[in-house]
């Protein structure tokens, strides 16, 4: 660990993160926990949580609450599910729980974070409004597998499909990885999709 506070290091790791960092962010980076109050207290540094902090000068985010959830729960962690179709803005799905994709040996469980260890590949991750997420194609495809309401998911495709998010080639792809019975319905959809046009 650093023994000087790297402020240069830490405020790009944090503009890359809509402005947030973790506590241990920032201790890799030569930051002691009392140093990080000191930043608090001249408000250099807003604390937003327990052990998650943002840059005084950055605005709060309408998706803080995923970024809390998703430095607390270790940077391996992806937004996924219904909380990655709020990213996108493809839903108008309230998720009372925040779901993220963890590695099977992740730390325990947090109230209102929904951990799923389902495995992801690199080309299934993208970044979007700072935060790590589930691409469009798997986000749909999980949804489907864990049984969304097929209206919601019928409503996702279409807007993702008319803003260019994806396309239908991607979405099968992705479907058909993911099983028979999540291909068929992906098929279904978009037939139905097809059909409107």
């Amino acid at each position: 660990m650093n023994t000087k506070p790297d402020y240069d290091q830490l405020y790009g790791v944090a503009e890359a993160q809509a402005g947030y960092f973790s506590a241990n962010q920032a201790q890799t980076l030569g930051f002691s926990y009392e140093r990080l109050s000191d930043n608090v207290k001249s408000h250099r540094f807003l604390r937003v949580r327990q052990g998650v902090y943002r840059l005084n000068h950055f605005p709060g985010s309408p998706i803080e609450d995923m970024f809390i959830a998703w430095l607390r729960a270790g940077p391996s962690a992806v937004i996924s599910h219904e909380s990655a179709l709020v990213v996108y803005d493809l839903s108008d799905i309230l998720p009372n729980e925040i779901h993220i994709i963890v590695h099977r040996n992740a730390s325990r469980r947090r109230k209102g974070i929904r951990q799923h260890t389902n495995r992801l590949q690199a080309n299934e991750i993208t970044m979007r409004q700072g935060l790590p997420i589930t691409t469009v194609e798997r986000t749909l495809t999980d949804l489907i597998a864990t049984g969304t309401a097929e209206e919601q998911i019928r409503l996702a495709i279409q807007e993702a499909l008319q803003r260019g998010l994806t396309d239908r080639e991607k979405l099968l792809y992705q479907a058909q990885r993911a099983g028979v019975k999540v291909a068929n319905i992906m098929q279904k959809i978009l037939g139905e999709q097809h059909e409107i046009r």
